[in-house]
């Protein structure tokens, strides 16, 4: 019986780690920035998998894409550190474990504890994803960037369609972890 939990687990992760990876291409044009389902599928993974494994499955999405695999919205590979973009990645890691943490116990979720815990998780990921690109950009590829158009760029015209995806997640979330639980 553990060998069949531990092969669920795995094959849960490995579909919650393709599923970000296809999100990195389900891309939704608008101006600017460049709008994906990765943020979806990620806090998804956390919400319906718990923090640890989440965390595990969004991880493995990260680690492929380092080592080459052409994954991440606009590639892949070890210099993808280099991008300012980057720190969005490691903000889904961190994201999907807080979000599978706050709502790992099925008494009392709700639809709205389910939301907080998924805009607590949009707080990680574009904190992140603002400092990292804030470094990267103005001490290591020489690119300045002031605080005025990081907010503009990395938070204004990124966040409403991610505030949109807390509420997805958290309608499904609602629908399938009962149906996850009884498995």
């Amino acid at each position: 019986m553990r060998q069949k939990s531990r092969i669920q687990k795995i094959a849960i992760c490995s579909l919650f780690t393709a599923l970000t990876a296809v999100g990195a291409f389900i891309k939704i044009p608008v101006p600017v920035v460049p709008f994906t389902l990765q943020f979806l599928f990620t806090m998804l993974a956390g919400l319906l998998l718990g923090g640890r494994l989440g965390a595990v499955s969004v991880g493995a999405y990260a680690l492929l894409g380092l080592a080459g695999l052409p994954i991440f919205a606009e590639g892949g590979g070890f210099w993808y550190v280099l991008k300012p973009s980057f720190g969005y990645i490691l903000g889904f890691i961190l994201a999907a474990y807080v979000t599978g943490r706050l709502t790992e116990k099925p008494e009392g979720l709700t639809l709205s504890r389910i939301l907080i815990a998924n805009f607590i998780g949009l707080a990680i990921v574009y904190g992140a994803g603002m400092v990292y690109y804030y470094i990267i950009c103005n001490y290591v590829i020489n690119t300045p960037i002031g605080l005025w158009p990081l907010f503009l760029y990395c938070f204004l015209l990124a966040v409403p369609g991610d505030i949109c995806l807390c509420f997805v997640a958290a309608v499904l979330t609602k629908r399938i972890k009962p149906v996850i639980a009884r498995m």
